[in-house]
């Protein structure tokens, strides 16, 4: 099966203030929801002058409630001072739904992608 590739939060920007602003992304399709053996994924996290930290969360539930969801290992990058960057982080799971969480207290996410 080909390799699939989504953008899994889009440009979102924080209101400038300084407060700790809290997003998760929307669920997306991981490799345990086609089937796939290899459960290979790539995130991409594209930011300007962010402050925060950004990591993928992931769940083996078909149908999730809040309590399914759980931090992939490896997959968070805190971002201490002011920063610009496209940072990439591969992780492995036949994980069915996957999503983004970021906390953050200045700057823009101006994409985060998945590929797998």
């Amino acid at each position: 099966m080909s390799a699939s590739s989504e953008t899994i939060m889009s440009a979102t920007t924080h209101p400038g203030d300084s407060t700790v602003e809290t997003v998760e992304g929307s669920s997306f399709k991981g490799d345990g929801y086609y089937g796939r053996s290899d459960g290979v994924h790539t995130v991409q996290y594209s930011i300007s002058g962010f402050t925060g930290t950004i990591k993928m969360q992931a769940t083996l539930a078909t149908i999730p409630t809040a309590s399914d969801w759980f931090d992939v290992s490896g997959t968070e990058i805190v971002y201490a001072s002011t920063t610009t960057t496209n940072d990439y982080k591969n992780f492995t799971g036949n994980f069915v739904w996957v999503r983004a969480h970021v906390v953050y207290t200045d700057g823009d996410i101006n994409a985060i992608s998945l590929n797998h």
